[in-house]
């Protein structure tokens, strides 16, 4: 496949150069005394988010990144020359583990952002510097320090603020290329996608959001059955998920409550903290039935799973919890326009109160307790 989001790689930084032993050696200049230089630096590995990079395909062939050592130092007092470093380019929304360890050394999540995977050794010190009044000629120096050696494991986690789950042939791929601008592979069988796609829906000039697509999930994805739960771990960077439901399948024997409730428990099985994402419903192929028909299958849909909430309107609240229920035919787009308007708005006010949050907590932390505060009464003291 081409989307490849997990790889595993060592980085090597460069060994610093060794100080140098040297001692001046000039006509007419008797004892000049040390001169023997510093080594060079070796050159540290660094990755860099970069947002023109969709997959880490480059890391799956070439396993190991070394870098150069710095020179060692010469006489004269000269310092050797420092190794380059390198720079690993990674789509942003990497992250980075130690596989040794298992912590996380980084996690790229804003383009042109840097970190240091590997630091370059320290060059060694001539013994231009152990030079002392009880040590005028000093015969020893120091050697270059090695550089880190890590292995990685990198994970890329693509960055959306919605994303699309559900069960194959479910019409998420329908409704982001009806939405946006992706053309994702359509077709009338299971598993059409293959790997996430990302699209951008732009509201106006100022105001868009990104919607990711993810292979259909099926039960058993947290224990591996399917495609999908290779990619669960795309929508925990998600700040909205939208369960999109087939509520005309070909089969009359597959009831869609009993599928919805499936990708329910595979979300809490898989992550607590992804099963509670807030998340809408997207009753979706209304088309394909008739107005009553449509009313009626969606009333038992949502008394089968226990979601009886109203439909979104114009008193639209905005509750990080309660799910909302949206009826929409996505190949004819019926009621996506609705349905991306009140993302919109959710979005732009949940970004608002996590601002105000921040903001808040921030101002807390730099406050002054009021019993701290001194007062100076020295102005109101009779000279």
């Amino acid at each position: 496949m081409k989307f490849i989001d997990e790889a595993k790689i060592e980085v090597v930084a460069g060994k610093g150069g060794n100080g140098a032993v040297s001692f001046r050696r000039e006509k007419f200049v008797p004892r000049g005394g040390p001169d023997g230089g510093d080594g060079g630096k070796g050159g540290s590995v660094w990755a860099v988010a970069d947002e023109n990079i969709n997959t880490l395909v480059e890391y799956r062939f070439v396993k190991r990144y070394q870098a150069k050592n710095g020179e060692k130092g010469h006489g004269g007092d000269r310092y050797g020359k420092g190794a380059d470093d390198i720079e690993l380019h990674m789509p942003v929304g990497t992250l980075i583990r130690d596989i040794d360890t298992e912590e996380t050394v980084a996690d790229l999540t804003a383009h042109g952002q840097r970190v240091c995977l590997a630091k370059g050794g320290r060059g060694g010190m001539g013994n231009i510097h152990f030079k002392s009044s009880v040590n005028r000629a000093p015969k020893h120096a120091t050697p270059g320090e090695e550089g880190e050696t890590r292995a990685l494991q990198l994970e890329l986690k693509v960055l959306a603020d919605v994303g699309l789950l559900g069960m194959p042939n479910a019409g998420k791929s329908t409704l982001i290329s009806a939405v946006s601008a992706a053309r994702p592979k359509i077709a009338n069988y299971p598993f059409t996608t293959l790997h996430p796609n990302l699209g951008v829906v732009r509201m106006d000039e100022n105001h868009s959001f990104v919607m990711a697509d993810i292979p259909g999930l099926i039960e058993g994805a947290a224990e591996g059955a399917g495609l999908g739960h290779r990619f669960l771990k795309h929508l925990s960077r998600t700040g909205l998920l939208l369960h999109v439901v087939d509520l005309a399948p070909f089969d009359e024997a597959v009831s869609p409550a009993d599928e919805a409730l499936a990708i329910v428990h595979e979300l809490r099985k898989y992550d607590e903290e992804l099963f509670d994402k807030p998340r809408w419903l997207v009753l979706n192929k209304l088309d394909m039935l008739s107005e009553e028909e449509a009313q009626a299958r969606a009333a038992a849909f949502l008394e089968a799973i226990g979601w009886d909430y109203p439909a979104p309107d114009d008193r639209f609240e905005f509750d990080m919890i309660t799910p909302r229920v949206f009826k929409i035919s996505a190949l004819a787009h019926q009621g996506t326009q609705a349905l991306v308007q009140q993302i919109s708005q959710y979005l732009t006010e949940k970004k608002r109160l996590t601002a105000e949050a921040d903001a808040a907590a921030k101002a807390a932390q730099t406050a002054v307790p009021a019993d701290e505060v001194k007062t100076d009464t020295s102005v109101f003291k009779a000279e």
